[in-house]
């Protein structure tokens, strides 16, 4: 509750006191000093209300009504002097006026009635006036404090709009990034694909009808396999959001049956396995050391080397109709970093599109190795190296937007990409995965 709200609400109470007191004849009615009552509760009703109250203009106004007063009433209204003094200069302002209308109210007293401090009436009105001026105070703390959680909720709320805001921008920003990389690498690709094939189409309409119509053909594939992409890219993106998951009664009761499939999928076998556990603990203590899902996990990455390696031969077939020599070399049988294989085919992928399109070269190899500790591919041409006017000059900074693409999912996963490519001497692209950077975490 404001001041303005408390005080017209004593304001009120104090003038129909008095007009009470007058009328019942429980207090004297003297003409001009009720005038004064009166006058002086309704200005000080108007200024609250006009919120032109001061500090000193409300408290030369309530000394008025007080001097004025005939029936002892108007006395609380210095109950207001410290609540107002709090409210706009402090605590420590509001509790000194407090003390101040305490100690003025017993000078007057001392001065007014001499005899006050023997009078039990009196004194009882002074320890009810000290309990207002504690409740007074009180309450304009509690005031203070509620504005203060009020202003902080809002600043808060309004830093929390601002948050959420920050957090749309960057998730549209980020999915835009996304769209154009997938955009690039997989339209541009194929789109390049079919400039080539159709260029060599026309080459060799005159000579060899043949090639051209083989040109023809898998630039045709090409187109078809770029609309594919288009309409994935579509439907991912037109999907609903999945539905969260619900939480799993095994786990939340079994939290053994839950880090191991097979004691959840068979019970039988799970109290199986605790009794061989008692008889052959060093035995179980190996298997806990190397869990189901890290057989598990290691069996998918080793599937994702050969789906990766699967995925970079069709993709040498399909180039090698340019007119240009495309191989592929794997080596190596550690497993592939998980999530780490779709990475690695975008950058064979832009690779090969950029030494197509801007290197001149006559060979392109493409060659991968799975190690123990990274899997590193590289995409090599003998053509003319990194130019100033080609796309690939962004080796340094990243200039063309398929490096700037693929630099950002290499980093996503953990690992780096280089391009090296002397002038004149062929152009390399390297992106090294590191295993550990991409596998699954252990579990606790």
């Amino acid at each position: 509750m404001r001041l303005a709200q408390v005080a017209s609400t004593l304001y009120g109470t104090v003038l129909a006191g008095g007009l009470y007191f007058g009328v019942a004849g429980l207090a004297p009615v003297v003409p001009w000093r009720a005038a004064v009552f009166v006058v002086g509760l309704l200005a000080l009703v108007a200024l609250e209300r006009s919120g032109r109250a001061t500090l000193l203009g409300r408290a030369a106004l309530i000394v008025a009504v007080v001097a004025a007063d005939t029936s002892g009433l108007a006395r609380v209204l210095f109950l207001l002097v410290p609540f107002a003094v709090y409210l706009t200069r402090g605590r420590r302002a509001g509790h000194l006026a407090a003390a101040g209308c305490g100690v003025a109210l017993v000078a007057w007293w001392t001065f007014a009635e001499p005899g006050w401090s023997s009078d039990r009436e009196a004194l009882g009105d002074l320890v009810m006036f000290a309990v207002g001026l504690v409740l007074a105070v009180a309450m304009a703390a509690a005031t203070v404090a509620a504005d203060t959680d009020r202003a902080r909720a809002e600043r808060l709320v309004g830093e929390l709009a601002a948050s959420r805001e920050r957090v749309a921008a960057l998730a549209a920003a980020d999915e835009r990034n996304r769209v154009a990389r997938d955009l690039h690498d997989s339209l541009g690709h194929h789109l390049t694909a079919v400039t080539i094939q159709l260029e060599k189409a026309t080459a060799y309409r005159p000579r060899d009808p043949g090639v051209a119509d083989r040109a023809v053909a898998d630039a045709r594939a090409s187109a078809r396999e770029a609309l594919a992409d288009v309409r994935r890219s579509v439907s991912a993106l037109r999907a609903p959001p999945p539905e969260p998951r619900a939480p799993d009664p095994v786990a939340a009761s079994d939290p053994v049956a839950a880090s191991d499939p097979v004691a959840a999928s068979d019970p039988v076998a799970a109290s199986t396995l605790v009794a061989a556990s008692a008889a052959a603990p060093d035995l179980f203590a190996a298997r806990a050391a190397a869990p189901v899902w890290a057989e598990r996990a290691d069996s998918e990455r080793g599937g994702a080397a050969e789906a990766l390696v699967g995925r970079l031969g069709e993709l040498v077939a399909r180039l090698g109709s340019t007119g240009v020599a495309v191989t592929c070399a794997a080596s190596g049988a550690a497993p592939c970093p998980a999530g780490s294989e779709d990475v690695l085919f975008r950058v064979a992928q832009e690779g090969l599109t950029n030494a197509l399109r801007h290197s001149g070269a006559r060979s392109i190899s493409v060659t991968v190795h799975f190690a123990a500790d990274a899997t590193t591919l590289a995409v090599h041409d003998d053509g003319s190296g990194l130019l100033a006017s080609t796309p690939a000059s962004g080796a340094g900074g990243g200039s063309g937007f398929g490096l700037v693409g693929l630099r950002e999912r290499v980093s996503a996963v953990g690992g780096a990409l280089e391009v090296d490519g002397p002038i004149g001497a062929g152009t390399t692209l390297t992106a090294r995965i590191p295993t550990h950077t991409a596998a699954r975490p252990e579990p606790v």
